[in-house]
């Protein structure tokens, strides 16, 4: 029979990387049912028959988020075997408020201090036999980044778990706050199992609604909880609050000592100068730039290049040897066997080349992984987010709402679905709306193709891009919050900033593999589906009254889907109908359009720098036209997968295609602003276009400056499908 552990923290207590270690590779990554709230659950090594669930990183089981109302119903419902509660040791009287709550579960409770490493390091001493003693529970001591105790303390979770009882102590509560406590254990009868009877009566004292509608409290206990507020002249949840952690000073003074320090520790000194209010954005900067220039201008540059000149086009000399290139293999494959030639036109022009354009960028995308991972590790991202909270406050968001956005940089599906954290609905919705604007892993390939083929590589078009996609996020914020639909304060940002430290390379290296094999094999499926159908469309189509294979790809069905609609995106500079192709089979995959480009000009010819394709892509975009489509790109509505996930946070047909209305129109006239303006500024033109440009801006400058307005009509339109 299996064992069931649940891990239990607070946010960045180095609980993901306790289960990491604990799992390895047996994960399993879903979501929670009913809700988008990733669900995180893995085996033991060396034991499968022990199962471990990573709870969401939560401060209280007091339902105020979703992921606190996700832990609580998990642990009181599904009544794991054993709790593993993860306490960082240079936190421990904050950690410990939810431990108390823990034990009021009834379910056998392990405690791990982690970070013990860093607490000696400090000076500080944790007396873990004391502490054991005094909760009622066993502690152990793990470092949870060094992978030190972490083994043993899973087996002593083991062992717990296969005791018959629990033999934690619950701390008492002040006398008045316990005989109301006890009266409504005694008012809860027999529907409540005894072990839970007092985790039940305390959350009917903090007047818990959820709670309250689902045990159908007895009137009777209505008189108790008022008595005993007005004896206590306070409110009855501030009341449990302080009775805590009253209980927890009395625990801490006999077990923690922590050392006197007169100088400031390495992170204070650190974050002196990153969160400084003048330095932090410019450092912020400093770092995207420096990041997105080694992958994308440097070290990913020449990995791409050698991936594409050799792996994906003619071949390599290795070892003074000639390695032909997987084109070259399968072509001649394809030439011994005597195959058909549309099967070898599809194998060659449709999924090699295709699909090989978009596994081309792979090398520059784990690169900037690499990095990005190595920053979320260390800390310096969640001090980007307390920087940021300065910012987006001041334009109707917080801090909260940049985390679903540094999610996104890997794929904006989780990104979407992380703004479940947000407890304001508003800020939610308009989250939910703007996080796709930062560039994900699948806008990287056409950040660097364009980057190569139009700009020579410049340093400055890859961080740009991720600028362009902070400013549309700012200024988004500033138009919709003055309308009624998102009008109000934004919500209180509270989060924990950890301790800089050096991230283990195990750990940078596993964050990376996931989110560059979540990008592989969605090359390996949905982009290869989507660049046979481009194929198909693209190499057939109606020549003299017969339908048959075309010479000429202008002859294909997509170059006349592509004709039919090209006007649209003509006053943007790329009125050709491969560019328009390619913009619309974005929509599928933002990873379609290099593959699009790949069958549509020869996919030799778009993977390599240099002039071959400067020559070709010259002749359907400028300079100016080409940024103004990388603009698009990066901010039209996003992929199916995304737009699947924001239909499933909106709860909202109506709200579903607001959300992706604004997106493209928004993403439209900046792209008009870029071209004409650009047209003009390098031509010295100035046409019709360039004026409808200048009034758009006008108009985007008036919606930003103007006072406040209820957009009553438009508030009752999308009020009117279902209430999320």
């Amino acid at each position: 029979m299996s064992i069931k552990i649940a891990l239990a923290g607070n946010p960045n207590c180095g609980k993901t990387t306790l289960f990491n270690g604990l799992t390895g590779s047996n994960q399993f990554v879903g979501n929670w049912p009913g809700v988008t709230v990733e669900k995180k659950e893995g085996r033991l090594k060396g034991n499968k028959d022990v199962i471990i669930m990573d709870l969401p990183g939560i401060y209280s089981l007091s339902p105020y988020t979703l992921e606190e109302v996700v832990a609580r119903n998990y642990l009181i419902t599904e009544r794991p075997d054993v709790i593993l509660n993860i306490v960082d040791g240079t936190n421990l009287e904050r950690n410990l408020y939810l431990s108390t709550q823990l034990m009021e579960l009834g379910i056998p409770v392990l405690m791990a201090v982690n970070m013990m490493d860093i607490v000696k390091k400090y000076g500080d001493e944790i007396n873990i036999g004391q502490l054991s003693k005094k909760l009622g529970c066993p502690v152990v001591e793990i470092s949870a980044l060094k992978g030190t105790g972490i083994m043993e303390a899973a087996g002593q979770a083991v062992a717990l778990a296969a005791q018959s009882r629990q033999n934690a102590a619950v701390h008492k509560f002040s006398a008045d706050v316990e005989a109301v406590l006890e009266e409504i254990e005694r008012c809860l009868g027999d529907g409540i199992p005894e072990e839970q009877k007092r985790f039940y009566a305390i959350k009917l004292f903090e007047r818990d609604d959820k709670i309250t509608a689902r045990m159908s409290m007895v009137p009777d206990v209505e008189h108790l909880i008022r008595r005993t507020e007005e004896a206590l002249d306070d409110d009855a949840e501030s009341i449990i609050t302080n009775e805590r952690y009253t209980y927890i000073a009395s625990i801490i003074d006999g077990c923690y000592r922590r050392k006197h320090r007169q100088k400031l520790s390495t992170s204070d000194k650190i974050d002196h100068v990153v969160t400084n209010r003048f330095l932090a954005l410019p450092i912020f900067a400093l770092v995207m730039w420096l990041v997105y220039y080694v992958s994308v201008s440097t070290v990913g540059t020449w990995a791409t290049d050698w991936t594409n000149d050799g792996l994906f086009g003619e071949g390599w000399e290795m070892f003074g040897r000639w390695v032909p290139g997987i084109p070259v293999i399968v072509g001649d494959f394809l030439a011994s066997v005597n195959c058909a030639g549309w099967l070898s036109s599809l194998i060659l022009d449709g999924i090699v080349a295709g699909v090989g354009a978009v596994l081309g960028f792979v090398p520059q995308m784990l690169v900037l992984f690499i990095f990005l991972a190595f920053l979320e590790a260390c800390g310096y991202m969640a001090r980007v987010a307390f920087i940021m909270d300065r910012i987006f406050r001041k334009f109707g968001l917080s801090g909260k709402s940049f985390i679903p956005m540094l999610i996104g940089t890997g794929c904006g599906v989780p990104g979407i679905m992380a703004s479940r954290t947000i407890e304001n609905d508003r800020d939610r919705k308009m989250t939910i709306m703007t996080t796709t604007f930062i560039p994900c892993g699948a806008k990287l390939p056409i950040i660097a193709l364009f980057a190569g083929a139009l700009f020579g590589g410049a340093s400055w078009v890859a961080p740009s891009a991720y600028f362009v996609g902070i400013a549309a996020i700012i200024c988004s914020g500033i138009i919709l919050k003055k309308t009624k639909l998102f009008a109000g304060d934004p919500a209180p940002f509270v989060m924990e900033l950890p301790a800089y430290h050096m991230p283990t390379a195990v750990n940078v290296l596993r964050s990376m593999w996931e989110r560059g094999w979540s990008f592989i094999k969605k090359a390996g499926t949905v982009i290869l589906l989507s660049t046979i159908f481009i194929w198909f469309t693209s190499s057939f189509g109606f020549v003299d009254g017969s339908f048959g294979m075309v010479e000429d790809l202008s002859d294909g069905l997509l170059a006349v889907i592509g004709r039919g609609i090209s006007w649209i995106f003509a006053p943007l500079g790329w009125g050709s109908w491969q560019a328009a192709v390619a913009a619309i089979t974005g929509l599928v995959a933002k990873e379609n359009v290099v593959g699009t480009f790949g069958i549509l000009f020869g996919f030799a010819k778009v993977a390599e720098d240099g002039q071959e394709i400067w020559g070709t892509m010259a002749q359907t975009f400028t300079a100016v036209s080409a940024y103004s489509f990388l603009v698009f790109n990066l901010l039209c509505a996003p992929c199916f997968a995304a737009i699947g996930a924001i239909k499933r946070e909106m709860n909202n047909a109506k709200w579903t295609w607001f959300a992706i209305g604004y997106q493209t129109a928004l993403a439209y006239a900046v792209s008009l602003c870029i071209y004409q303006l650009g047209t003009w500024f390098t031509t010295g033109t100035f046409g019709i276009g360039a004026a409808v440009a200048l009034l758009v801006i006008a108009l985007f400058i008036y919606l930003m400056v103007r006072p406040y307005r209820e957009g009553r009509s438009l508030t009752a339109r999308l009020s009117a499908g279902k209430a999320v």
